[in-house]
């Protein structure tokens, strides 16, 4: 695998993203536009802030930053979450699929997805906005809310990485607007690749990346983790 990412890449100067799922048949959809019919966005948000106000300790300064809390305790959302390392992407393809299922190793050139929305930067290779830029104003929960006639394309974006996990796992993001082509059918499509995992490869997979040092506990930095592979260790 490591001999295909490096023959798709070679040359390309800018940012590669990777995204690991455990059924190579799913699209790349955030989890809200998945859902058959879901209530309003903000109508989520309101219900969300209204129980979780009490129990965080620095209040999310926008509805970003909400969205981050909401996509991180598995509100779903618009965001669909990638890693800048494809070492991570390949522990939750193949960490928690079944034993007979086909997995997916995703590759993504961020630049090359947001020039499908023009947002380019001619004088930055590789630019990537951040959810701060103007560019993103038009994705928040507020104007989505406000009107449907504006139909942006999905992009990608980065954000500060405000929470242990976030870091942990080099976290990075595509975020939907009101369209909801999958990332991979944006455009002509040439922005993202696909690398499927076959089940007979899983368990070598996950033990060597272990030996790197990726793992629940590294991905993970919380105490649920220490148990988790405490009770592993007894089974």
């Amino acid at each position: 695998m490591l001999d295909a990412l490096r023959a798709d890449n070679q040359g390309y100067a800018g940012a590669v993203w990777y995204r690991g799922q455990r059924k190579h048949e799913w699209s790349l959809l955030p989890g809200y536009t998945r859902r058959n019919q879901p209530p309003p966005e903000a109508t989520l948000l309101k219900r969300f802030k209204q129980s979780a106000a009490m129990l965080i300790g620095t209040q999310p300064s926008n509805s970003f930053d909400w969205m981050f809390l909401m996509q991180h305790y598995g509100v779903p959302t618009r965001l669909l979450d990638w890693t800048e390392s494809p070492l991570i992407a390949l522990y939750f393809a193949v960490e928690s699929a079944d034993a007979d299922d086909t997995s997916a190793l995703w590759s993504l050139r961020p630049s090359e997805l947001n020039k499908n929305a023009n947002i380019d930067n001619q004088e930055e290779i590789g630019f990537v906005p951040s959810f701060e830029d103007d560019e993103l104003k038009g994705y928040s929960v507020e104007s989505l809310a406000q009107t449907r006639r504006i139909q942006l394309l999905p992009v990608a974006t980065i954000a500060t990485r405000n929470n242990s996990r976030i870091q942990a796992q080099l976290g990075v993001f595509t975020i939907h607007h009101h369209i909801n082509t999958p990332i991979e059918e944006v455009g002509d499509g040439r922005h993202c690749s696909r690398y499927l995992i076959l089940p007979d490869n899983r368990a070598t997979i996950l033990e060597e990346l272990n030996l790197l040092g990726i793992n629940r506990f590294q991905l993970f930095p919380e105490l649920a983790s220490v148990g988790e592979i405490i009770n592993r260790g007894m089974a």
